[in-house]
């Protein structure tokens, strides 16, 4: 199904501007800010293609949207652009602070809510062109949004590495879109007057695997019982530039699904219900795509809320026009 172009236009050049129309939305509470109209022309081709010439030659423009005046650390950005592939209803690169990301669980759920809004689509089934490859999100009656993920498998069980100043720590190694190591001890209070604790240990644990032989990982997941009725589990999700995940993490519900079933702790199409650092949740389930490789299909069930549409300035003759970084 294609996308009907409706919505807001980018008002013209002028008075030394560039103009960007962007809106914003959160999942879980996890921000996403999607760029509708003014982005740099990629030329074409697949979203992977688009996304390689996106960081190679517009990393301000990443940095302007997602950086200091404009964003924060914790803002993810999703770039609409044209799809390759005829069945999809659009193209989105994701990224963050600090490059451009794979695939985006809450990105995908507040880009299809943020589409919603537009009037460029309804409810439905709805395929997207990612950098990571097509996904499928359908956007429920009722505005919630199920993404049936990338395939996701556990690529090792129960590692531990040494990390300076905590001790021996044991964890898996997963993809659910982007690559996780998954904590399995110690485990820690997940509170969120703990923040800053849990981030220091998470990043040690990130930089004691990227060592110790999985330089790929750049997502640290840790997980405790959860505190809401109907939960499954809690995480708190140390994302690649030292943010905290506020929503579940759809990427790392994914990684988790691919953990649980390959240990058979989880069947196939039982709901699995990932409370996030904030109480916010999000409902995986999965189904095998391959038992023998250990690759399942996850799909991430949540809400998104559309909290603003705004325009963009870039100057050039503002000295933090790309972003303080």
């Amino acid at each position: 199904m294609s996308v009907r172009r409706r919505g807001p236009r980018v008002a013209p050049e002028g008075a030394g501007y560039r103009r960007v129309a962007v809106v914003d939305s959160h999942t879980g509470g996890e921000p996403t800010r999607v760029v509708i109209a003014g982005g740099p022309d990629l030329g074409g081709g697949s979203v992977a293609a688009q996304g390689e010439v996106f960081r190679r030659e517009h990393d301000r423009f990443r940095s302007a949207v997602v950086h200091e005046p404009r964003g924060s650390d914790v803002l993810v950005g999703a770039l609409l652009v044209p799809p390759s592939d005829p069945t999809c209803a659009a193209g989105v690169l994701f990224f963050n602070n600090v490059g451009l990301l794979g695939m985006c669980g809450h990105g995908t759920i507040g880009l299809m809510v943020t589409l919603a809004h537009l009037g460029r689509l309804g409810p439905g089934e709805h395929r997207l062109e990612t950098v990571v490859g097509v996904v499928t999100a359908t956007l429920h009656p009722d505005r919630s949004v199920s993404v049936a993920n990338v395939p996701s498998h556990r690529a090792a069980r129960a590692v531990t590495v040494s990390v300076p100043g905590i001790g021996p720590v044991t964890g898996d190694v997963a993809w659910g879109g982007n690559w996780f190591f998954l904590v399995r001890e110690p485990v820690w209070p997940l509170d969120l007057r703990e923040v800053e604790s849990l981030t220091d240990r998470s990043w040690r644990i990130r930089q004691a695997v990227n060592v110790q032989g999985f330089p790929e990982v750049d997502h640290v997941e840790l997980f405790g019982p959860p505190q809401t009725a109907g939960g499954s589990s809690r995480n708190f999700v140390l994302c690649p530039g030292k943010a905290y995940d506020r929503s579940p993490c759809g990427t790392g519900t994914s990684a988790k699904l691919a953990c649980l079933a390959a240990d058979g702790r989880l069947a196939e199409d039982e709901p699995w219900v990932q409370e996030s650092i904030l109480g916010s949740t999000f409902q995986g389930r999965y189904r095998w795509v391959d038992r023998a490789k250990g690759l399942i299909q996850p799909t991430v069930t949540g809400t998104a809320h559309v909290t603003a549409e705004a325009t963009l300035l870039l100057g050039e003759s503002d000295p933090f026009c790309w972003g303080i970084r």
